[in-house]
């Protein structure tokens, strides 16, 4: 059972915010939920269930988890937790990560396991007959995505937090769109969600953890930095743009 404490409140309001925005769940709905067992997607699998409780639409979720390959895995631990909910996980082992970090590789490990483990939900959602499949991304990511863009692929882009694919037949949506990270550590903490490392050795020399160090260092010298970037997503201004 959660308890209703003040970052539950504030990561419920942020969520029901972000979902009735961005038209992002509807009565009937079998949601797909990308599971790493990380904080994001726990919350969000989480909030979800909880959710269902407080809410007079009705919809069922389908966690699943894509187990890169990496020594120690906790995919029973996941199916426990799961089941907990009253929900049963999908999960996959797969040699994504031994792959993509293999000697010789020469494109970027990350790029290659996310490419990988997205198809793989993708392909998994639809064998559930899912239409929509839930990802954890918090507004931090959607931040991060611009900056990661912009130095690393010369474009301005990042994160929808509702996105039609495959001409329609799939749509993923993001419910912690408008979630900070802080909010989110600081409930998975307080609600004791069963949190797993990353067994990646990437995990923690990626070009995320570079560009997360960059903002962290930015919005210790002005509170409204975070907020300026992300308000900025949607205050454009094509007239001063390069075209």
């Amino acid at each position: 059972m959660i308890r209703e404490t003040r970052i539950f409140k504030r990561i419920n309001r942020a969520m029901g915010q972000a979902i009735h925005q961005y038209d992002m769940i509807r009565d009937g709905d079998r949601i797909a939920l990308g599971l790493s067992g990380g904080k994001d997607s726990l919350t969000l699998l989480t909030m979800l269930v909880e959710r269902l409780r407080r809410i007079p639409v009705t919809y069922s979720i389908h966690p699943i988890y894509i187990d890169p390959g990496f020594d120690g895995s906790f995919a029973d631990e996941l199916a426990a937790y799961c089941e907990g909910l009253g929900l049963s996980l999908t999960c996959e082992r797969t040699n994504h990560g031994p792959e993509a970090h293999k000697d010789g590789q020469t494109v970027n490990p990350c790029f290659i396991c996310s490419r990988l483990r997205r198809k793989r939900l993708f392909e998994l959602s639809a064998e559930l007959r899912c239409r929509t499949l839930a990802l954890g991304h918090n507004k931090d990511d959607v931040i991060e995505t611009v900056l990661i863009n912009m130095f690393y692929a010369g474009q301005i882009s990042t994160m929808m937090p509702h996105q039609s694919m495959f001409d329609g037949e799939m749509t993923v949506i993001r419910p912690l769109y408008l979630a900070d990270e802080g909010d989110i550590i600081r409930f998975a903490s307080e609600q004791k969600l069963p949190v797993y490392t990353n067994p990646c050795p990437s995990a923690t020399r990626s070009k995320r953890s570079e560009i997360k160090d960059l903002l962290k260092s930015l919005y210790e010298t002005n509170p409204h930095i975070k907020g300026n970037i992300f308000r900025s997503l949607s205050q454009v201004k094509l007239d001063y743009m390069l075209t």
